[in-house]
């Protein structure tokens, strides 16, 4: 149990995805205009994540690896995260058509989010069980929520300052996220 927890507060704080290792920068500069698309693109991207990385661990470890083709892997692993994206766009779009608009093209983008298929791989790599895999993947996405949503809560805030004309825009943005990625590089002391 304390293995667990280690590697989920490693996971979501310590080795932040998006700061720490720099994946799935393209949704979290996309995405975080505002708190409430940015927290449902987080919402998606846990369950994504979560999922792909319980079922990619089963058929690792249930499949490729017994057959000896883990050489398939990242075929394998890029099909069931489509698979599960487009179960979360078809979702999205009959039940929350709002939040389905407000992320447009980035819902599906989810499948080519390197961050995603970075979980499923390092979990592979590293040898994690189907239980401590699916933890890990939980913890990735939970760090990469709390990073899109704190992102989005600065950008909101710096609408209303006095910013440089140099600074407007994406240089700005780009500013925030690496003060950003040196503020959780704090929390490399915890574990």
């Amino acid at each position: 149990m304390k293995d667990l927890l280690i590697i989920a507060i490693g996971s979501a704080l310590v080795n932040n995805v998006v700061l720490s290792q720099f994946l799935g920068i393209c949704p979290f500069l996309g995405v975080s205009k505002k708190v409430e698309t940015a927290a449902g693109m987080g919402a998606a991207v846990i369950f994504v994540i979560t999922l792909a990385s319980f079922v990619t661990s089963m058929i690792d470890k249930l499949l490729l690896i017994p057959l000896g083709m883990t050489y398939l892997q990242t075929i394998v692993f890029i099909l069931v995260i489509a698979c599960l994206v487009q179960f979360v766009e078809m979702f999205l779009k009959k039940s929350m058509p709002s939040l389905y608009q407000a992320l447009g093209v980035y819902l599906p983008l989810i499948t080519t989010n390197c961050a995603v298929l970075g979980v499923a791989l390092t979990n592979a790599t590293k040898g994690y069980s189907i239980l401590t895999s699916t933890i890990n993947g939980f913890a990735v996405a939970v760090g990469f929520t709390i990073s899109i949503v704190l992102l989005a809560g600065i950008r909101e805030k710096l609408e209303y300052n006095d910013i440089s004309p140099a600074l407007k825009g994406s240089p700005i943005v780009l500013v925030t996220a690496g003060l950003m990625a040196i503020a959780f590089c704090g929390f490399s002391g915890i574990i």
